[in-house]
């Protein structure tokens, strides 16, 4: 071994890998990877090195954080598309890593070599799937593949949307050449690339210019083909609907009868968890946005919420909010912290002031918001009940003060309920230093909020 150069080795490493689990291959494997962590200075052009980390570096961590390291090195003689594979590599590896994403955004901006199509589609997936915010990038990417998007076929176009969703990257430009392409294409765009099209808008709460010829598209795709769609999508379509506001009756009651929800009722797996809690929204929508909805709803039993509505990581904003909202309030009758709703959703803090701008004792009074009524008696008249709702930085479009279209649904369903929004955004909070400047800002949007709402 100690004769073969370092590509032969990693030839051999990848053949091994593809071999039937043998110990004599398991054995010779292991050799041949120790090898190639103790050698990978020998990597001398870009080539050899992109083919390692594709090929063998998920093998060995060790081996892949000296590739990473020698990626660094190398990265200024990488042409676009070892780019390209090295981020792809890192995507499928779910490997962030962060100090080469930069190294790699750097070069991505600053030399001049034009992209192909596929080298943009791939970059734009690899960024979304890590999570892995450049604005520049996003920004090259955004303008390239708006002027490609006449050759994109449905499925790139799909693909793409996707992609700058989980980016959270709102190119308006761009989400308005996806959805006209669509329209162009109504007539053989197929459903799948559709839907990926449609949950990208309701992340991003983007509504096209040409919205009802959009929709109309859509509902008329999903009429005869929604109930044959994995269960789990179903609810992803209904719930990307209610978010733009394009939900029909009969949509929110494929989803709503009790044959097709009870599979999702106590499901112990993450996703189920997930397509349940956007029952739950998707129950608020047809509850609060629907008046003339006549049924079905989700049960009085599972819109309770449950354990796991308020066991979740205390973030610092939170922590600090809670802690200034004690102190604003003075004793705990006057007002709820971690308010969890039947609608879904967890307000930060719940007051009721009466007429005269005064804390109630909130838990006297009938709370309709809650799944089990705590308080008998009706709020007295002129009385305002407010929720305090903190954005926190992932809540929103990258680079942007616009929230999400899950946290748009949010608010407009507490809007709904009858409160009045007291709205604690991260970039705002940030800038208030002492406390009395944070119980300020609080009393301050109490008012304002009482005031517009007095003024309408």
């Amino acid at each position: 071994m100690r004769k073969l150069k370092y590509k032969h080795l990693a030839f051999l490493a990848e053949s091994c890998a593809t071999l039937s689990q043998e110990q004599h291959s398991q054995e010779l494997l292991a050799e041949l990877l120790t090898h190639l962590e103790r050698r990978w200075t020998e990597i001398e052009d870009s080539h050899t090195l992109v083919t390692v980390m594709m090929k063998v570096g998920h093998l060995s961590e060790p081996l892949m954080n000296r590739l990473e390291d020698k990626c660094l090195e190398l990265v200024e003689h990488f042409g676009p598309n070892e780019l390209r594979k090295v981020l792809v590599m890192l995507a499928a590896q779910s490997r962030r890593s962060v100090p080469l994403l930069r190294a790699i955004s750097y070069h991505l901006v600053q030399k001049p070599f034009s992209l192909t199509k596929d080298v943009l589609l791939d970059v734009a997936y690899a960024y979304g799937k890590l999570s892995f915010h450049q604005t520049q990038v996003s920004q090259r990417l955004a303008t390239d593949l708006l002027s490609l998007m006449p050759s994109l076929t449905s499925g790139e176009v799909a693909h793409c949307a996707k992609s700058f969703a989980l980016l959270k990257w709102l190119s308006l430009p761009l989400f308005e050449a996806f959805a006209q392409h669509v329209l162009n294409r109504a007539q053989d765009i197929t459903l799948p690339h559709l839907c990926s099209v449609l949950l990208a808008f309701a992340r991003l709460n983007f509504h096209p210019d040409q919205e009802d010829q959009f929709f109309s598209l859509v509902h008329e795709k999903l009429g005869s083909e929604l109930p044959g769609l994995e269960p789990a999508l179903q609810v992803d379509l209904v719930w990307a609907l209610c978010v733009l506001q394009q939900a029909r009756e009969a949509e929110l009651q494929a989803v709503l009868h009790p044959e097709f929800h009870i599979q999702f009722l106590g499901g112990k797996s993450q996703k189920d968890q997930n397509t349940f809690q956007k029952l739950l929204h998707i129950n608020a929508t047809a509850l609060l946005e629907y008046p003339e909805y006549s049924g079905p709803l989700l049960p009085a039993s599972a819109v309770a919420p449950g354990p796991s509505a308020l066991d979740r990581k205390v973030t610092p904003l939170q922590k600090e909010l809670q802690e200034t909202l004690k102190g604003l309030l003075g004793s705990a009758d006057k007002g709820s912290l971690e308010v969890a709703t039947q609608y879904g959703w967890v307000l930060d803090a719940e007051v009721l002031l009466d007429s005269d701008g005064e804390f109630l004792p909130v838990r006297d009074f009938v709370a309709p918001h809650l799944a089990q009524p705590t308080g008998s008696q009706s709020p007295p008249p002129g009385s305002k009940r407010l929720a305090f709702l903190r954005w926190e930085f992932p809540n929103f479009n990258s680079r942007s003060k616009d929230l999400l279209g899950r946290f748009v649904l949010a608010r407009r369903h507490i809007v709904a309920a009858g409160f009045l929004i007291v709205d604690v955004p991260f970039y705002e909070w940030l800038e208030l230093k002492s406390e009395w400047q944070k119980g300020a800002y609080l009393k301050d949007k109490m008012r304002k909020a009482v005031a517009e709402e007095l003024a309408k």
